[in-house]
Parts: C-alpha cells; structure tokens; sequence
C-alpha cells in the first residue's frame, strides 16, 4: 500500500457503516487521519460502530443531520448507499468540502494493478472469471478480488502488493463517488436503466458508469460490449485503447463468438457450449474475460481451464441442487427486467419462475416476449407481483399464483413443475421490500429448497 499524505491530520467523517464504511475509518486512520465516524443505527444495535468505538474511533449514531458537519472536516467519505440529496451531504457539497467514496480511496492507495468492472449486469461473474483466469499458473503474486463482488476493496487493498493483481467489481454508486479512480483496464459489461432513484436520469447513470475510464489514458485499456449501438457509440468517449468484445459478431478487433466458437482476434479459444454456466449472458461475461486475460497475457490453455470448470457465483443464475427430476436454480442477484431476461434464455427446458421484489415505479411489458417463449408458470411477490402479474397474462400464461414471499414459493413451484422442468428464482427486482438484500433473499430460498427436497446444495 502507498503511504501517502493527503489524509496526515485531516479531519474525515465517515458517513455511513456497513462493510465499506468500517475498513475505510481504518484505513483513514491508517493513514494518519483523525477519524469520526456516523451511522443511522443506534449504538445499543450497531455491533460495527460499537466495535469502531471500541477501537478509539470518534463514534456518532442516529439521524444524520446537516449539523453533524458543524465541527467543520476536511473530507466526507460517503457509504455508496447514501443518496447525493441528503441534507448532510448537501451542505457538505455546498461548503465544498470534498465528498469521496470508498472507491476513491483505493484508487489512491493501490500499489497493486487494478482492473475494474462495471455494468448493470454481469459485474460479479465476469469480475469472478478474471480474477481466476489472471490467477491461473500464475508465476509471481496474485490475483485478488474485492469491492462489490461483497469483499471490501479498502481492506484488501491494505494487503497487496506491486507484484500482484486487483480486480475490483465497481457498481455505478461507487463510480459516482470517484474523481481521480484510475484502473489500467476498465471493463463496460453493459448498460440498462438501473438505480434511477439514486441517480434521477438516465444521463447521470451513464455518466456515473463512463467514470471507470475518464482517468485512463492511452496506456490503459477500456474492454467494451459492442452488441448495442449506444455501448459502441461510448467507446469514443475514452483515451484509453478500446478492446470490444461481442456475442454478435460486430467486431473482430477483441474477443467475438462467431458460429459457436469463441475467439480473440483471429485465435480460436473454444466452443461457446464449453463455457461452464448457462446462457447467452454468461457467454457475454466470459467475452469480456478473455478480453481481459489477452491482454493480460494468459494462455489460452488457462482461459479454456477457468471457463471450462467455472460453475457460477453464489445468487448469480446458481445451480442449487436436482429433486425428482427438477432443477432449481438461484438467480436472487436479478434485480432488474435485463438480468431475468437473460437467466430466462439461458434455459431451453419448461421454466417455472418466482419473481417480484421492490417497486421502483415501472412496468414490465419488455417482459411479454422471454415469458412466452420460456415460463411454463410464475409464482409472484412482493410489492409488484400485481404488475407481474397483470404482465404475465399479456404473455399468455395460463398458470399465475401469488404467494407471500420467496419461502412460500417454493413448495408452489413444486406443485406447478414437472419432472424435467427448471424451477427458477430470477426475481427482476431488488429485494429492499422483504430483504435486507439479494444474498438474504437467495439464501432463504435455497433453505426453502433444501426443506422441501430433503437434499443439500451442491457445493
């Protein structure tokens, strides 16, 4: 880790706990900065904040208020979870004092290389398959992950070394945070319209996404998807030399399928069947992966190993296990229409799917074609299932049970499947409504399956 000054004696508000929260405060004090730290949940039921407290950290809990600043600090360090428009945040934006994120942290403290991933879908699995194929006979160092993948970035950070590789997941909160972030090799998976109650417009989540490569220059690589016009029309937007990847054949400059083979450039690496996990999605994560490790230099006898016997990210189109015939699959991380779309078409069996979620003010009519072509039935809940619903009868499905929640899903899921079909948890929304998050959601489901079947997760 570089030791650097900017932090020696500053005075810098940690806003909010959670994972990043706790690992930046030690990570500030690390570097000399005089630490407070707040977070909404009181102290009595704040195990991280009583902890930090413990540890000599200045601790506030409770509302976080606009006079919080009033001790005056030279930085805010901001949890992505907390929204621009908070009264804290924007008198601290007023005073221009400088608000940061996680992100911006590690950016500046890395001596190790990093690559980071964004995207509204794919960042976990394809972050996971770099990270393997990087690793893979690898002579000196290592390769790591961390940041949204749910492994703190600040704390890895403090353990690397120059010898070694640091592939960070980077959601579009964190991105929004960065000013001076500078990965060697950024990667655009995609991008759909997601988290527009954080970011209000459309525009601004593109532009907290296009972060990822606005410091890099002509040294660095920007791997971009070039399957969408608007995706191609942003890979000019960058200084950095563009590496497409495409599932459609609409370059051959990067990584492409062509005729059910993967390539890089004009190599062959494999047949596009071999790639471990299902789905024309995964075949776009594993593009933008071979992409990465090309450039890295890895074999091709590495990438073909990674892809080969890769099975899955936990909550991410995971296979849990097979009962009588059925194969159930956990897919909670879809938290949008996109990625249970994509779940949908990577199956060619009868799928029986358990959806809703969160309610964030749309509808779902770009559903009514994956419904027809794969869902058999739908079990639905939370604060959409009506409108899930009233989608799922435009498409055509004769069978449509509402049920309280995911637990009480699963034993509907077996009465309504058959032997052969696939029962799928792909929710096409956040979990906030029942769930503290998409791992709960996951987890619970997976218990409810094990229940049911009598049989353990395969692992």
């Amino acid at each position: 880790m570089k030791q650097i000054t900017t932090y020696q004696g500053k005075k810098v508000l940690v806003l909010g706990l959670a994972k990043s929260g706790v690992n930046a405060a030690h990570l500030l004090k690390r570097l000399g900065a005089q630490v407070t730290v707040s977070d909404v949940k009181p102290l009595a039921e704040n195990p991280d904040a009583q902890a930090l407290k413990d540890a000599g950290f200045t601790v506030i809990t409770g509302e976080q208020t606009a006079d919080l600043l009033d001790p005056g600090y030279d930085y805010i360090v901001k949890n992505p979870g907390i929204f621009y428009d908070v009264p804290v945040v924007q008198r601290a934006l007023a005073e221009k004092i400088p608000v940061i994120g996680e992100m911006e942290l590690v950016g500046e403290v890395a001596d190790a290389e990093l690559i980071a991933v964004t995207g509204s879908n794919g960042k976990t699995t394809t972050t996971t398959m770099i990270q393997k194929m990087v690793d893979h006979d690898r002579q000196a160092g290592k390769a790591v992950y961390a940041g949204n993948i749910g492994i703190p970035a600040s704390k890895v950070v403090q353990e690397v070394t120059p010898d070694d590789t640091l592939v960070l997941e980077v959601s579009s909160f964190m991105l929004a945070e960065t000013t001076e972030f500078h990965p060697h090799i950024a990667v655009l998976t995609n991008i759909f319209s997601n988290h527009l109650d954080y970011h209000k417009t459309r525009a601004n989540y593109v532009a907290a996404k296009m972060k990822i490569t606005a410091n890099q220059t002509a040294d660095d690589y920007f791997v971009v998807n070039f399957d969408n016009q608007e995706w191609r029309d942003l890979s000019q937007n960058t200084k950095a030399q563009v590496v497409p990847f495409s599932r459609q054949d609409q370059s051959e400059d990067g990584a492409y399928e062509k005729d059910g083979t993967l390539y890089f450039k004009q190599e062959a690496i494999m047949p596009a069947s071999e790639v471990k996990v299902p789905g024309d999605h995964n075949v776009e994560n594993a593009l933008a992966a071979i992409a990465v490790a090309k450039i890295k230099g890895v074999s091709t006898a590495a990438i073909v190993a990674v892809l080969r016997t890769f099975g899955g990210v936990r909550h991410r189109t995971q296979f849990v296990l097979e009962a009588e015939g059925r194969q159930y699959y956990n897919d909670s991380k879809a938290t949008d229409m996109e990625a249970t779309e994509m779940a949908l078409k990577g199956f060619k069996a009868p799928v029986v799917l358990l959806a809703g979620g969160l309610d964030r003010g749309y509808t779902f009519e770009k559903m009514i074609p994956a419904f027809k072509a794969h869902v058999k039935a739908i079990i639905l809940f939370g604060q959409t299932a009506k409108l899930l619903e009233d989608t799922a009868k435009q498409a055509g499905i004769q069978t449509i049970k509402l049920t309280d929640n995911v637990e009480t899903a699963v034993p509907l899921a077996y009465e309504l499947s058959d032997p052969g079909d696939i029962v799928l948890l792909s929710p096409a929304n956040a979990s906030w409504d029942q769930y503290p998050n998409f791992e709960v959601r996951g987890d619970r489901f997976i218990k409810a399956v094990e229940q049911l079947t009598g049989k353990q997760e395969e692992k």
